[in-house]
């Protein structure tokens, strides 16, 4: 039976997604595949969102910038790896990314500090829900035709709900380019100040009772931004359909990343079928720390021998400790077994399927790294 491996997928597409929920183990992946893709002599960004610091470290920075950050060589080599490409590394400040968008497509220098220097700006491209999601995918878009990369890997956002981030173009929109929204930049428009005698009377009363809570400036920054997001992507919805299609292009590979966990299994399904239906296809499916019985069966008395042949001395309950925690491995090897053996069945599971064992603690440096990556890309 040939070993699945996830090479293919890295050889033919440029850009790879790794998508799910939150707490499953993402960030490594993504970071795993674009090391894999580098050994294999490809020039990878790994465009992450929110790693921990200690794969920073792993990887040699102290912690992760919006700035490109290059592997070194040196650091590969200290730790026995020949990398014949390169790996770049790049976390997304969703601000720093919408302030691009502003300066990148505002109509002169005033409208672009008019927009940049509005205080309900400041909020929305830090704060608002669906904001960083879309800015995921704004930077993907942006950076996925630059000439100094081979491959491309995002680790999406962190998110409770995997459903946020396919969904983010159509959020922003609905937050941003409303029929609320609308009435503020026919408010705003005709005059070049908020006027409540252009809207509708209904509408009026409303935002004069708002007004008199947040005062009227507030009023005159919501129209000002609405208005500045308007002149900007010369009508927001049709900025965001067209990122949102770029993502449905063969350029586009998704991974999907779960855990051997009934919760975690079901949503990774359900998103299967989403991706599907909004035409965004499963390549793979990786499911995370997956805990592997010991082959064989043993006695307290055989861990003692094993532990005197090492010379380790854990005290005299330690045979009994150290045979605890194998029956304990082997209690969660059997639970995996069965919640996998139920994958199998749903027919949303993609044909590629990488099972990564559990590791005794989290990533910490480029050998385990590297391990993960020979797992999910076999030589």
């Amino acid at each position: 039976m040939t070993q699945p491996s996830l090479t293919p997928l890295l050889t033919n597409r440029r850009v790879v997604l790794c998508v799910g929920c939150g707490g499953v183990g993402k960030t490594t992946v993504a970071a795993a595949l674009a090391l894999a893709a580098a050994q294999s002599g490809k020039r990878v960004l790994c465009l992450t969102i929110d790693p921990a610091r200690r794969l920073a470290n792993a990887l040699g920075f102290e912690s992760m910038e919006a700035e490109a950050q290059t592997v070194s060589e040196r650091r590969f080599a200290a730790n026995g790896l020949k990398v014949a490409g390169s790996l770049t590394l790049m976390m997304l400040d969703t601000k720093r990314t919408f302030d691009e968008l502003v300066a990148r497509y505002a109509s002169s220098e005033e409208a672009k500090q008019q927009i940049l220097s509005n205080r309900l700006y400041q909020y929305v491209s830090s704060s608002l829900a669906g904001t960083q999601e879309y800015m995921a995918m704004e930077k993907l878009v942006a950076v996925k035709d630059d000439p100094a990369y081979d491959l491309i890997v995002l680790d999406t956002p962190p998110t409770s709900n995997a459903l946020d981030f396919l969904d983010a173009p159509e959020r922003l929109v609905e937050a941003i380019d409303s029929a609320a929204m609308r009435w503020f930049i026919q408010a705003f428009e005709s005059s070049g100040k908020f006027s409540l005698n252009l809207v509708a009377k209904s509408v009026a009363v409303v935002l004069r009772g708002i007004g008199k809570i947040t005062g009227g400036g507030f009023l005159q920054q919501v129209a000002e931004f609405v208005n500045g997001l308007n002149d900007l992507f010369g009508g927001f919805r049709q900025r965001a359909a067209s990122v949102s299609e770029a993502f449905r292009g063969d350029e586009f590979g998704y991974v999907i990343v779960t855990t051997p966990t009934s919760a975690a299994i079901a949503e990774a399904m359900f998103f299967a079928d989403r991706l599907e239906q909004q035409g965004m296809a499963a390549d793979a499916l990786v499911v995370n720390r997956v805990h592997r019985s010991p082959t064989t069966s043993v006695t307290s008395d055989e861990v003692a021998a094993s532990l005197a042949a090492a010379d380790l001395d854990l005290g005299q309950s330690g045979p009994a400790r150290v045979l605890r925690a194998v029956l304990d491995e082997q209690q969660l090897a059997a639970l995996d077994h069965e919640t996998l053996t139920t994958l199998s069945q749903h027919a949303e599971v993609p044909s590629t399927r990488i099972d990564v064992p559990a590791l005794p603690s989290d990533v910490h440096d480029l050998g385990t790294l590297a391990g993960i990556a020979s797992v999910l890309c076999p030589r």
